[in-house]
């Protein structure tokens, strides 16, 4: 009998979305610096995950956000620029953002970043979660050379001694996905034998796709740490370098029943999807909120509630809610030395460069893998084995290792800054289908 009063209730719910589909205005004249998109619909669970999504898988900056869903509708307004700090003026990707924000029910995700074995010709997707060490990556991409897989895109994260990474992969012959269920479940074992290392404690998992179907690849990459409990802290050793903290509150507001959630960190892409996706995928609802992003620092406020309509009740609830956004915040935040590559795509590529970092003694914290039109374009963010920033030199040495492309360096705050900012090298071999033997 509940069951049937659901099904009429998801068909009423239904029919009000289609009789009142969501209302989008873009407008460039009433703000001097930024591009306004107010977004009007019905309110339902994750649409403000789903708008905020729509805005960051094409690069924009949301410099100001305020949101309001009580009543059963959605009205938000977010100010928006592009990388460049520029409004949005292309009439094309106008017509794009709004035909992707009025499109009726749940928004379909784009083909970038999503993961998931729907099935797929074109790849196979992995997911991964273990504790991080140094060389972690390099042993995992070794392995998948050595089964003769082919990686063309992946994300890898790591925070709190954990690591997680969504690899796609295809078979070095045929350039499609891998299907054979022997040869996957050898992928499967030598896998997870990487992921366990010396570690007394069988914390390895490695999955060929989630649970449900497609899933935003970086909402994906929350989940799975969040599901590995990264947001515990762990004792850092000493010597690595210092990171500002995000400061969290968590507080009552008794006349209106809510929980009022505060954040203040540095400022960087993609913070907002990063702690709504957590608050949605944690079932809180986020009645009322705004954002302010200044020229370091982020501020963030939210009034929310479970989805069941309570406030958050207890101390212990109040403090899982902190540590996870934190985890959120902290997850992406931009640690270590940035190194971007491009340079013609073979297999065996992302196997040759991490195994030249490890030998380097450098650790990858974070790294955006992609190949498009036969090219490879990899982001590493590093550090050495002790969290420090990287030594200008080790920086000099691996450049000459890698040979034939192109690396720009990008140093930052926490590293020495050579007289150059961006450091180019054109090399012999390296690059080549066959690398020398002495690499």
């Amino acid at each position: 009998m509940f069951e049937k009063f659901e099904e009429r209730d998801d068909e009423f719910a239904k029919l009000i979305r289609r009789i009142n589909p969501p209302r989008v205005v873009i407008d460039n004249d009433s703000c001097e610096d930024a591009t306004i998109v107010q977004v009007d619909s019905v309110n339902k669970h994750g649409i403000l995950l789903q708008v905020v999504q729509v805005l960051t898988d094409l690069n924009l900056v949301i410099k100001k956000a305020y949101i309001s869903s009580d009543g059963g509708w959605f009205m938000d307004v977010f100010n928006v620029i592009d990388q460049d700090g520029n409004k949005i003026r292309d009439q094309e990707l106008i017509s794009y953002i709004q035909r992707r924000l009025e499109e009726d029910d749940d928004f379909v995700p784009s083909s970038k970043g999503v993961v998931g074995l729907v099935p797929s010709e074109e790849h196979t997707c992995i997911e991964l979660t273990g504790i991080d060490r140094p060389g972690l990556l390099s042993e995992v991409c070794a392995v998948l050379t050595d089964l003769r897989c082919n990686v063309v895109n992946a994300e890898i994260w790591t925070h709190n001694a954990r690591a997680a990474a969504v690899v796609h992969v295809t078979d070095d012959i045929t350039g499609c996905a891998i299907e054979d269920p022997r040869r996957l479940a050898t992928i499967k074992e030598l896998l997870c034998n990487v992921l366990k290392g010396n570690s007394v404690l069988n914390t390895a998992k490695m999955t060929l796709s989630p649970p449900g179907g497609v899933t935003h690849r970086e909402r994906r990459l929350h989940q799975i740490m969040f599901a590995d409990r990264d947001y515990v802290r762990v004792e850092r050793p000493e010597g690595g370098a210092k990171k500002s903290r995000p400061h969290v509150t968590v507080a009552d507001c008794i006349e209106k029943d809510y929980t009022v959630i505060t954040m203040r960190s540095k400022d960087r892409p993609k913070l907002l999807f990063d702690t709504v996706c957590t608050l949605t995928d944690m079932q809180y609802v986020v009645f009322h909120g705004v954002v302010h992003t200044g020229t370091t620092e982020a501020y963030q406020e939210y009034y929310i509630r479970h989805v069941d309509g309570v406030p958050v009740s207890s101390d212990a609830e109040r403090e899982r809610v902190v540590q996870c956004l934190e985890a959120a915040i902290e997850r992406r935040g931009s640690e270590g030395l940035e190194l971007e590559l491009c340079a013609e795509d073979r297999v065996g590529l992302l196997s040759d460069i991490t195994r030249v970092f490890r030998e380097n003694s450098l650790c990858i914290k974070r790294a955006e893998i992609s190949t498009k039109g036969g090219k490879a374009r990899d982001t590493f963010y590093v550090t050495d084995v002790t969290g420090s920033p990287v030594d200008p030199k080790t920086v000099d040495s691996i450049c000459r290792q890698i040979g034939q492309g192109i690396l720009h360096v990008k140093w930052n705050s926490n590293s020495k800054k050579p007289e150059e900012k961006t450091i180019r090298f054109l090399f012999g071999s390296f690059f080549k289908a066959h690398a020398s033997p002495d690499i």
